[in-house]
């Protein structure tokens, strides 16, 4: 009986083949989850035509420092209030031309929704996660305002219903039917969150 000379081969020639079949499999079935961002309007890219004018009042400062202190219209203040207090600049009325707004129509802040802006200027060195609670209540405070009169209109909440008109496997007809009431409910407290370039401090 003849001896073997070593160890017995092993053929890997299909071992490349089985890799490639492995990956395609992986990619096929993996999902790979996607980061949503925060929903911003840019500016456009042609300057407008004429200067448009802003007054100070219509103005809504939020300032965040390093340490993650907020200073709101001059004032410091605890993240807890700053929604209530964006919710009452925002809908202040303070020309009464908003006949749904239910503010103190203090004359010395927003004249009405469609022209009160919020502006959010926050230092380098500001804490992502403090960064986003604020985002959070500022967004918050136009989706309080915007269920409560979409309650009040259609029965259901804005967020409910933006969801759903936004969900790319809503049929078509109900999307159709939702896009005129998402429409006017976001025309009543137009989203204007502005943000400043940051600073170090």
């Amino acid at each position: 009986m003849p001896r073997r000379n070593g160890a017995p081969e092993v053929n890997a020639g299909s071992m490349a083949d089985i890799a490639f079949l492995l990956l395609i499999f992986f990619l096929v079935t993996t999902t790979i989850e996607t980061d949503a961002g925060l929903d911003r309007m840019l500016p456009p890219i042609e300057p407008p035509e004429t200067d448009v004018i802003i007054r100070q009042k219509n103005i809504f400062t939020v300032n965040i420092n390093k340490n993650g202190q907020l200073l709101v219209e001059d004032n410091l203040m605890d993240i807890k209030n700053l929604r209530e207090t964006a919710i009452a600049f925002l809908e202040n009325n303070a020309d009464g031309s908003c006949s749904f707004c239910k503010g103190t129509k203090d004359p010395s802040s927003s004249d009405n929704p469609t022209k009160a802006i919020i502006s959010l200027k926050n230092d380098r060195e500001t804490k992502y996660s403090t960064y986003i609670t604020v985002q959070n209540e500022l967004v918050g405070a136009y989706n309080d305002l915007r269920n409560r009169e979409a309650q009040r209109l259609f029965g259901r909440d804005f967020t409910d219903m933006e969801a759903e008109y936004l969900n790319p496997e809503t049929p078509s007809s109900v999307r159709d039917d939702l896009k005129d009431k998402v429409k006017r409910i976001q025309d009543m407290f137009p989203q204007k969150l502005s943000e400043a370039e940051t600073t170090t401090n």
